[in-house]
């Protein structure tokens, strides 16, 4: 199927406006990336570009680049969250619990929301079983954390044509890979519906850092932009911003602290919520148009 055939087109001001609780304005879903790459295999991204031009493997400089988010940035993330009392979405490679206990059980026991991501990082393209790989996933999470997940982001936000089927299947309720829209979205498919949230492409920090090339405070910029203007517009109609981040990218020292910076001037305005997937889903299953 189609993602055309998924879902009729339906312009954001067609729709009747959706309202927040205690008359909120915006809300804000963080959602934390946290992936295993594999060494035996090629590096997803790259910091250092290879020798002559050829990559080899292993790829232990930017293995270890991506390492130093595990052992060193996450533990800034969960001080930050610690701070604000937010319990972030966690978008985790179902292999972190295996690789990266420590990490991943920190995360549960904070009261993170996990967040399927596959089994470990690589587009979802290349998986010779796919509807076998995301049921592994989703059970090895369900056994770590005691829930199954609900929501899922495909890793780069990959998608086959088949997989909104096999996620539904699975027992996925919400997908960030469509990044479509500011308010959440109902797609069809053949196993059931299956609703979007509006997960980030723009306040992402592999794009706008190791795409685009931006310097470290440019990210303070870029969020509080979007933040002023979804706050503005929040006045009329429900808004939320997600801001995606992953440990090796927005926890370094030169970066973190603007992160910080964006968490704190949120957290000085009234009618902020800070809400994960799983309570965003719940609040457009009872607040859309029926």
């Amino acid at each position: 199927m189609q993602p055309r055939e998924r879902a009729a087109f339906l312009a954001i001001v067609d729709r009747p406006p959706l309202k927040l609780p205690g008359h909120a304005r915006l809300v804000v879903w963080s959602i934390v990336n946290l992936e295993v790459w594999d060494i035996g295999k090629p590096m997803p991204r790259q910091i250092l570009s290879p020798p002559m031009g050829v990559s080899q493997m292993p790829d232990v400089p930017n293995w270890a680049w991506h390492e130093y988010g595990m052992r060193v940035g996450v533990w800034r993330f969960f001080d930050l969250f610690a701070k604000h009392n937010i319990r972030p979405t966690l978008s985790i490679n179902a292999r972190v619990c295996l690789d990266y206990p420590r990490v991943a059980e920190q995360a549960r026991d904070a009261g993170w929301e996990f967040m399927g991501h596959m089994w470990e990082q690589g587009p979802i393209h290349s998986i010779a079983d796919q509807r076998d790989t995301i049921f592994r996933t989703q059970d090895l999470l369900e056994k770590f954390a005691g829930k199954r997940p609900v929501g899922w982001l495909g890793p780069g936000l990959t998608e086959t044509l088949e997989t909104p089927e096999y996620l539904v299947e699975a027992g996925v309720k919400y997908i960030g890979d469509w990044i479509w829209d500011d308010e959440p979205a109902e797609i069809h498919t053949e196993k059931g519906p299956l609703v979007t949230l509006p997960y980030t492409a723009e306040l992402n920090d592999i794009p706008t850092m190791l795409i685009q090339h931006h310097e470290s405070p440019y990210w303070k910029t870029r969020c509080i932009d979007a933040f002023d203007r979804l706050y503005m517009e929040g006045a009329e109609r429900a808004k939320i911003m997600a801001i995606a981040i992953h440990p090796y990218i927005s926890g370094v020292p030169h970066r973190i602290k603007y992160l910080e910076q964006v968490y704190d001037y949120a957290k000085s305005h009234e009618g902020v919520l800070f809400w994960n997937g799983e309570e965003l889903l719940e609040w457009w299953q009872m607040a859309r148009p029926r």
